[in-house]
């Protein structure tokens, strides 16, 4: 059976400036300034769209002091998808820059692992430490999706549709899942926050917000080991992926970047 190829656009809606030694463990000494971009993705064709990821609000990114600079379904907007008839939304895991704009996906059926809705609403949130990044009104959200029959599970390794797969790649959170797609330069993996940035997995360097730091560092091996090479790995919030590839078209320039053409080396 031929597998399909998909259109894989990574859109950005908000940044903020942290530095090395807040964002990495065993950062910079100096503690060097370090740019953090965030992005939500559509992975599209003729006869499918889904999204991955769909951002915080406006009012989480100021509580949180990020620069908000679009609503993530603006952003979509720009290349033509109304978040309203989007059918199918993968959740990459349940912290508060991926899963805060659930709402306005109406017609939307969620994809999340098992281990992270359990991770989510089990013992682990009793600390303060590991529950900071998630939000209590969004976690209660997605349980009230799975009462209204709109939340399917995954255990592990699943192909949703004929070219798109979800790996489970826990560390960063529990339930983590990056994204498989199938794309005319063969299989792009989004990676998410199993990768946040290109030098996590060049160079071996953990992010600071993890579950567990000994399958963090599992993941980028893991990552590499789902793509062709190093160069069909997108990380999840690295400001190089704007500069890396093209976008659609040239006003888009800054916003989307089209992740099924070739990036620059």
């Amino acid at each position: 059976m031929t597998i399909p190829e998909y259109e894989v656009f990574a859109i950005k809606y908000g940044e903020r400036m942290g530095t090395r030694g807040a964002i990495f463990m065993h950062g910079d000494p100096h503690d060097a300034p370090l740019a953090m971009d965030y992005f939500v993705w559509v992975i599209q064709s003729a006869e499918r769209t889904v999204v991955l990821d769909v951002g915080f609000s406006q009012a989480e990114g100021e509580r949180r002091k990020r620069t908000y600079l679009r609503c993530p379904t603006a952003g979509m907007k720009l290349i033509g998808i109304d978040a309203g008839d989007v059918e199918d939304v993968i959740i990459s895991h349940m912290h508060y820059d991926h899963v805060g704009n659930l709402d306005l996906f109406p017609k939307a059926r969620f994809h999340i692992q098992d281990q992270e809705m359990a991770f989510v609403t089990g013992r682990a949130m009793t600390h303060k430490a590991l529950r900071h990044s998630f939000v209590l009104d969004t976690v209660e959200q997605m349980v009230r999706a799975v009462y209204g029959d709109r939340v399917v599970f995954h255990d592990g390794d699943e192909e949703l549709f004929p070219g798109i797969w979800v790996h489970h790649i826990p560390g960063h959170t529990r339930g983590l899942q990056a994204v498989r797609v199938h794309t005319k330069r063969g299989w792009v993996v989004l990676a998410s926050d199993a990768a946040h940035y290109y030098e996590s997995i060049a160079d071996d360097i953990p992010f600071q917000t993890h579950e567990d730091i000994f399958k963090m560092l599992e993941g980028y091996r893991r990552l590499q080991t789902l793509s062709p090479t190093d160069a069909h790995i997108v990380p999840g919030h690295d400001p190089l992926v704007l500069d890396r590839y093209a976008p659609p078209e040239p006003e888009l320039e800054g916003i989307v970047v089209a992740l099924h053409e070739t990036p620059d080396e």
